[in-house]
């Protein structure tokens, strides 16, 4: 990655979740990365979504929705550091399930070993 667009990568991880927090009802949209192509066209946003009891996926579904609403909102914070906004695709964000499965794994083996040494 250049600096150009390790720059841009982190300008819109900022402004982006600033602008994501309008549009948190019952849940947190937490944008963990952002990654940039080399020609500053396109920006692959990952984000993280916690619902209370509710439906992630829907959640999701909705910031897709309004895509073109929140680079409109973004063009007018990045205006002046940028030619042309560039293209969000939004992905979700897994590490925390995979982090999840990943420590009960541990914890079951834990617990074999320990039923294993009592008897």
């Amino acid at each position: 990655m250049s600096i150009r667009t390790e720059k841009l990568a982190s300008v819109l991880k900022e402004d982006l979740g600033h602008l994501l927090r309008e549009y948190q009802s019952d849940n947190m949209i937490t944008v963990t990365a952002v990654h940039v192509s080399p020609d500053l066209s396109v920006a692959k946003v990952y984000v993280s979504i916690f619902t209370n009891g509710g439906d992630d996926e829907e959640a999701f579904e909705f910031l897709q929705s309004k895509n073109a609403e929140i680079r409109l909102k973004l063009a007018a914070l990045i205006k002046n550091q940028v030619r042309r906004v560039p293209e969000l695709h939004f992905y979700r964000d897994d590490t925390s399930e995979y982090v999840n499965k990943i420590e009960s794994l541990f914890q079951k083996i834990k617990q074999e070993e320990a039923s294993r040494d009592k008897s």
